[in-house]
């Protein structure tokens, strides 16, 4: 039980990776405040958590729901020790299609909320020396074509983690931070669906995406998250680490002929 009666919010939570490392954190011990934009699919996993599991519903685009959120937790559980700043906004975006609009939606959803949640959060963190865990991307260093607004996104996210990580550290709350690859999600089979792949696609990734002959699971990016929000991490703080199959940076496949 390496998180026990720890308080934990897991924005985005209601599925995917965010589901995952709140069901791993409650297995740990943990109480989780379960946030997500979809009430009937929340109080359906909350029912399936049980008693240490209680749901918050907001949309992150909104500047409120940040204090809202931490207003919850502390009314539930009366405490703050850790955050997860999972909740994110992928959206398909190109040079030529990506206005203003959905740009700074994509920045306030994926940026500026997990800033504002720290914010709100941290005369609590202070008192728990808590941790906050930012779920971020591979594709915060160069990202794909048709993800330009994400991919801008995830690489301020990751310079905003190093930023508290060092303005915090000295109130010994950590801030910490995962460059997840590609994870096989319920929205990313159905994303790629509509790309155009087959149903069976997970089954046929090429070895250049997938050595090991599968994308991650979430539930092994929500193992990873427990040493991260436990105090065995302690005092680790500033991290930026690589969630995935291969190296990231600098990495060259080979042109291979047969």
């Amino acid at each position: 039980m390496r998180l026990q009666n720890k308080s934990i919010i897991v924005t985005g939570s209601t599925t995917g990776i965010g589901e995952a490392i709140a069901r791993r954190a409650i297995a740990e011990g943990a109480r989780v405040l379960i946030h997500g934009r979809d009430e009937e699919r929340g109080r359906a996993l909350v029912t399936k958590l049980g008693d240490r599991a209680t749901l918050a519903i907001a949309d992150l685009a909104d500047p409120a729901a940040a204090p809202q959120l931490i207003d919850a937790a502390i009314e539930a559980y009366g405490q703050l020790d850790a955050i997860v700043n999972n909740a994110a906004w992928v959206v398909r975006s190109e040079l030529k299609n990506t206005d203003a609009a959905m740009f700074d939606k994509v920045m306030a959803i994926n940026v500026r909320a997990p800033m504002l949640l720290v914010q709100a959060a941290y005369p609590h963190l202070k008192k728990s020396r808590g941790a906050v865990l930012n779920i971020g991307s591979i594709n915060a260093y160069t990202g794909e074509g048709n993800l330009l607004a994400y991919s801008v996104s995830k690489g301020a996210l990751m310079t905003l983690s190093r930023n508290l990580a060092d303005y915090l550290c000295y109130d010994h709350i950590r801030v910490n931070h995962f460059n997840v690859g590609w994870v096989l999600t319920p929205n990313e089979y159905e994303t790629k669906i509509k790309d155009g792949l087959p149903e069976n696609w997970p089954n046929e990734v090429e070895p250049q995406f997938a050595p090991s002959g599968r994308i991650l699971k979430p539930e092994e990016i929500a193992a990873a998250s427990v040493y991260w929000l436990s105090d065995e991490s302690r005092p680790i703080s500033g991290s930026v680490v690589e969630l995935e199959q291969y190296p990231i940076i600098g990495r060259n496949p080979t042109k291979r002929g047969d």
